[in-house]
């Protein structure tokens, strides 16, 4: 039976000591991150990140990055670390922001898939910060999902599957930007972006001359396999500048289905009635689409249709990064016109 602590309207966090507890003794504990919820355990103790991995039913090729909360614990898991990677982790620590370091002896290789670099992030939500801090020690800490399902933005729509897995469970409102961090590696002196997230491409480069985007590339320690979004229905992307062709040809697309469920912005809303239709935000703040998409791929599922559309949005900024999980939800399956 897990332990339930709820800090959605609180500044006291001193029930995060006893959380800290937990992972020091070797639990697990379910969390909430600015980017997603997530599954926890103490990231130098191989027995406790081994229940992660069962508990996700994930990959034991697949690593895990670890949350940490002061540069001295990043030194404590990294070594050989560039002027750049200093400089990036000053501009975007504490933040949704990953970076890939070589890695100490004392991180265990179980963390690591075997491999030489360790994810390292510090996380800016109060309520991973501050257990990791009380933890003092890196808290290993991938998405809070059942490996190839959508990540959890909100306590409820994972607490189902982790409940019996977990030994305490914290519950703390909705995401707030809703999806994983981006993950950078420093190749050569050129950060290459491997996942996109909501420091932007744009942002990065204000630190460096060079940006390379190499999506799971290889060099990643955290590959991110093509079916980690994937929802339980089939989905197809649509993406147009013009939004008329856009429109019509989701329309097209569902006019073929009997059961079609359709993601919308808001601006377009009125154009697919008689569907069923989801509202993912306005196409004028991709911030708040960004922070849907997880939940709204949920909330598909559960009309159970026979195929979901989904509107894209333009690829820049964190645009970027929705599309590239909507592509993933969708297996890849994508109209642009």
């Amino acid at each position: 039976m897990y332990e339930y602590i709820d800090l959605r309207n609180t500044n006291d966090y001193s029930e995060l000591k006893e959380t800290a507890n937990v992972i020091k003794s070797g639990g697990l504990v379910l969390f909430p991150t600015e980017t997603v919820y997530g599954l926890g355990a103490n990231g130098l103790d191989e027995n406790a990140v081994r229940k992660i991995y069962i508990a996700k039913g994930r990959n034991f090729n697949n690593p895990i990055n670890l949350l940490v909360s002061n540069m001295k614990m990043v030194e404590t898991v990294a070594k050989n670390i560039s002027p750049l990677e200093y400089k990036l982790m000053e501009a975007f620590f504490p933040g949704p922001f990953t970076i890939i370091l070589k890695k100490h002896e004392i991180v265990p290789d179980i963390v690591t898939a075997g491999k030489s670099f360790v994810g390292v992030r510090m996380p800016s939500g109060t309520i991973a910060q501050k257990l990791v801090e009380y933890s003092g020690v890196p808290i290993a800490a991938p998405s809070a999902n059942i490996s190839g399902k959508l990540s959890g933005t909100s306590f409820e729509d994972i607490l189902d599957d982790f409940k019996d897995k977990v030994d305490l469970a914290i519950n703390g409102g909705n995401s707030e930007i809703g999806i994983e961090s981006t993950i950078v590696k420093v190749i050569d002196n050129v950060p290459h972006i491997l996942r996109p997230g909501s420091i932007t491409e744009e942002q990065i480069l204000q630190f460096a001359p060079a940006v390379i985007k190499d999506y799971e590339d290889e060099h990643s320690t955290n590959v991110n396999h093509a079916n980690h979004y994937t929802p339980n229905s089939n989905c197809v992307l649509v993406y147009s500048k013009d939004n008329k062709k856009m429109v019509d040809e989701i329309n097209k697309i569902s006019s073929k289905y009997s059961k079609p469920c359709i993601l919308s912005t808001h601006e377009n809303l009125s154009f697919y009635s008689g569907n069923t239709v989801i509202d993912i935000g306005s196409k004028s703040n991709l911030n708040e689409i960004a922070r849907n998409i997880f939940s709204c791929l949920k909330k598909a599922d559960s009309f159970s249709p026979d195929i979901v559309i989904i509107e894209g949005v333009e690829q820049s900024g964190i645009g970027a990064a929705i599309m590239n999980r909507l592509l993933k939800a969708c297996k890849e399956n994508y109209v642009e016109i």
